[in-house]
């Protein structure tokens, strides 16, 4: 058969449902092989879109996802989604064609070196220089991509390759094998958690990635153990548990860090460095550390581990949660999760205009079942929903934090529903994180896929005035001016919706959550909030055996 029908085959091989991507000269015979395949390719208006849907349905799902460009700009367009993906522990394969072998050896039309370029974001990734290994090549692709800790991996398919005669054949999948602590290492840990008198969990995205959320719960709950998320965890904790202290990761002093501050022992569960780096929460490297991940653990100077149980994490915390270690007093997190609910409390029937990021989330939570999902662009309005947005389902509240770029919330959208086509989905993007790949919306509405995007309008990008006001108190070069985003949702045949106060937003919400199409909501935010959560903050005291009640934190806010 040709290699290009190969390459398909082996696609279909590891049960891949969806390509993302542009066509281009290069990869053209991969693109005839794909007619009458059951993988579907999703036409793309910019490969950077295509990399991001690859990006959260992987994320979704745990399988990887495949996004393809061609050579030289349709390759460089792929970059930041697939670095976005690797850094974020997402499984992706990327796809690049080329030119022929007989060209690379000279200067020739739209021809770099891919391989090279494409080295520092994948785990993995090579050139495909004969036919036969075609089989090879994509099965391990597939197979590092989703091992732990997952990434993106790539594959360079020179068109000269797709169009030889192969005689290979897909390759079996076979399972990764798994991996336990053993049980003297489980006691050196029981040992320093029946010590610690201010213990600490700090959950990360690997609990998720490994599905093992409920036995964290039990786990945490048999020890009375509070638990802090990262960014890329919430919802592994039910955000309405007694022992959820939300998330951990905004660079300002928060008042998770309360707890954390006071921690001698702190168990990271699946936590990765590049989520919230070590020397925020232990800068004095004065606590007690212990590990239970599914690799060995990164080196960091603040992050000296004692005691590291590498392995299945759903496995070892279920073997951690078979019974009680020792009863920890939570009266000083219960307060402290007094103070954290009553914050967001606080703003539900706050009628200001332009409406204040606070009241924004929790009218978009209103709306929301428990299983539908939340996209969040990056800026600003993503350290709120961080801070603000309850979640109580591992995977349905997406937030890139890692590589953390701009631009992921639309496209992201795309993959978020055709991974969980069930759920709904809403796209919570900053104006500047939206017309970054609005382009996308094009995509979405010719595949018939539905979801909300809610736009945070202050026609600056308010994130870095934030930092620019904390750090020199003025800012510069952040202003910009924006389209009619109503007439530009309209123009795609798409519903659009501009809240010209804060009583419009949630019927806007709910009628939109109705539809089954594409609805754009524009919400004028007032970024000034910003700030005076900075400030704010920076008066935050943590007594030491006591907290104020939850009455008297309402009063300091107000």
């Amino acid at each position: 058969m040709k290699a290009s029908d190969l390459m398909v085959k082996c696609l279909e091989n590891e049960n891949v449902e969806y390509i993302f991507g542009i066509p281009g000269e290069e990869n053209i015979d991969f693109m005839d092989s794909l007619r009458g395949s059951k993988i579907k390719f999703i036409t793309t208006r910019h490969e950077q879109g295509a990399a991001f849907m690859a990006d959260v349905y992987g994320r979704l799902t745990g399988k990887a996802a495949v996004c393809l460009g061609t050579l030289g700009p349709g390759a460089t367009n792929l970059v930041t989604g697939v670095a976005d993906a690797n850094m974020d522990k997402a499984p992706i394969v990327a796809i690049t064609g080329q030119a022929g072998l007989e060209r690379m050896h000279k200067e020739s039309h739209q021809h770099m070196d891919v391989v090279h370029m494409f080295e520092a974001i994948t785990k993995w990734n090579t050139r495909i220089h004969t036919a036969e290994i075609i089989p090879e090549v994509v099965r391990k692709a597939f197979r590092v991509a989703e091992a732990e800790k997952p990434g993106a991996t790539h594959i360079e398919f020179p068109e000269d390759i797709a169009k030889e005669n192969a005689e290979s054949r897909p390759m079996p999948l076979s399972e990764v094998p798994i991996v336990h602590p053993g049980a003297a290492d489980r006691e050196k840990a029981y040992d320093l958690i029946r010590k610690a008198k201010y213990p600490v969990i700090l959950a990360g995205n690997g609990v998720i990635r490994a599905d093992a959320s409920k036995k964290l719960v039990r786990f945490a709950e048999l020890n009375s153990i509070p638990v802090a998320n990262t960014f890329m965890a919430k919802g592994v904790m039910p955000s309405d548990h007694q022992l959820s202290l939300s998330t951990i990761g905004l660079q300002a002093d928060d008042y998770v860090m309360c707890k954390v501050d006071r921690a001698d022992l702190v168990i990271a569960i699946g936590y990765d460095l590049v989520e919230y780096s070590p020397n925020k929460w232990n800068p004095d490297i004065n606590k007690k550390i212990i590990v239970v991940d599914s690799v060995p653990a990164d080196t960091d100077s603040h992050f000296p581990i004692d005691v590291e149980l590498t392995g299945n994490i759903k496995r070892t915390l279920a073997k951690m949660g078979e019974q009680k270690i020792v009863e920890h007093d939570i009266e000083y997190d219960r307060a402290l999760k007094n103070m954290i609910e009553a914050e967001r409390d606080l703003y539900k029937d706050d009628r200001g205009y332009p409406m204040k990021p606070q009241k924004i989330i929790s009218d978009i939570r209103a709306v929301m079942g428990c299983d539908d999902i939340l996209i969040s662009d990056v800026g600003a309005h993503k350290l709120w929903i961080a801070r603000m947005f309850p979640a109580y389902k591992p995977n349905t509240c997406i937030i890139s934090n890692g590589f953390a770029s701009m631009g992921i919330a639309i496209p992201g959208a795309v993959g978020a529903k055709l991974a969980k086509p069930k759920s709904k989905v809403i796209a919570v993007t900053g104006d500047g994180g939206f017309m970054m790949n609005s382009q996308e919306l094009e995509t979405a509405k010719r595949m018939g896929i539905s979801f909300v995007v809610v736009i945070f309008n202050d026609s600056k990008y308010g994130v870095i005035e934030w930092k620019q006001m904390n750090r020199f108190n003025r800012a510069t070069h952040i202003d910009f001016t924006n389209p009619d985003f109503v007439k530009y949702a309209e123009s795609f045949g798409i519903k659009g919706k501009r809240v010209e106060s804060s009583d419009e937003l949630l019927p806007s919400l709910e009628k939109a959550m109705k539809d089954n199409s594409i609805s754009l909501i524009d919400v004028p935010v007032d970024s000034g909030e910003n700030l005076k959560l900075s400030e704010m903050l920076s008066k935050k005291a943590c007594p030491v055996w006591s907290l104020p009640s939850a009455n008297t934190f309402v009063n300091i806010l107000k």
